[in-house]
């Protein structure tokens, strides 16, 4: 017999039933969460091209930068396929805790927006890995960050964010580890409470910030990791009426629970957006 290591075991099911593979949606679709980071200067047509394949009518690319790359990839969308695309920006948070950084964030997002840009996308870096001037790391709600909400609710523009990273992720990684396997082909995954900090600190100041800024509309991106816990999800969604959510990456959480799931999508319906997140045509 053949001795193989867990991580390799990958075997094809012997299962023979009718299959139904689909392939394209039974309607236009929108992608609020895509990445394309040539958007400025790329051929648009290849790209639409395989939206058409699966029936998607818009994708909205988070990867929009700011500044120059905004004015391109505006023009790039204007001339060529108008409503196939929108663009968000996203904020540079390096220098936070220098004398008006947030001032001059928000004069530059809502510049991005004069420029094209239809909504901002806070990576996950925020909160993880974004320091400040003196090299200590950024809360997601910290009040040097204010203006830059604000302004984006002024502007009547969503902003998406993701915050962490699935909980298990932060668990011991042994035999009760669910992820133990996606952990130990991406060790750069594994987190700590020490790095950057606890799951769940990341996740309250995520929830504080929502919660202080009531006037601006959130997406949170991954179900805001809680697709495995959809009654605290929905609490959530009850408590903070100004926030949304999208299932990019978190499809097998759903789909393990498809009773729970579908109800949840029906009472949840207008605050539940699609996304797919890395663009692999094959994959939707």
């Amino acid at each position: 017999q053949e001795k193989m290591d867990f991580e390799k075991y990958n075997p094809t099911s012997t299962l023979v039933v009718p299959e139904h593979k689909v392939t394209k949606a039974r309607f236009p679709f929108i992608d609020v969460h895509n990445h394309q980071e040539s958007m400025p200067s790329m051929d648009l047509s290849t790209l639409t091209k395989e939206m058409d394949k699966l029936n998607m009518a818009v994708m909205v690319n988070l990867s929009g930068r700011s500044g120059n790359s905004i004015v391109q990839s505006d023009k790039n969308i204007k001339d060529h396929y108008p409503k196939r695309f929108i663009v968000f920006a996203n904020v540079d948070f390096s220098g936070v805790g220098q004398e008006g950084w947030a001032e001059k964030a928000a004069r530059q997002l809502e510049e991005d927006v004069k420029n094209g840009a239809n909504g901002l996308k806070v990576f996950k870096n925020l909160g993880m890995s974004v320091m400040d001037i003196n090299g200590k790391r950024v809360p997601v709600d910290d009040t040097r960050l204010d203006a830059v909400w604000k302004k984006a609710g002024e502007l009547k523009i969503p902003v998406l964010i993701h915050t962490a990273d699935p909980k298990s992720f932060w668990d011991p990684m042994d035999d009760k580890n669910e992820r133990w396997l996606e952990l130990a082909t991406h060790e750069r995954r594994r987190r700590s409470d020490t790095d950057p900090a606890p799951w769940q600190q990341l996740i309250d100041e995520q929830h504080r910030m929502f919660k202080k800024n009531p006037n601006t509309t959130f997406i949170a991106a991954h179900f805001g990791w809680l697709a495995n816990d959809l009654t605290k999800l929905g609490e959530l969604l009850d408590e903070m009426p100004n926030v949304n959510i999208e299932f990019g990456a978190v499809i097998a959480e759903l789909g393990r629970q498809p009773r729970a799931a579908k109800k949840f999508f029906e009472k949840y319906q207008d605050r539940i957006l699609f996304g797919k997140d890395s663009w692999e045509p094959s994959e939707y």
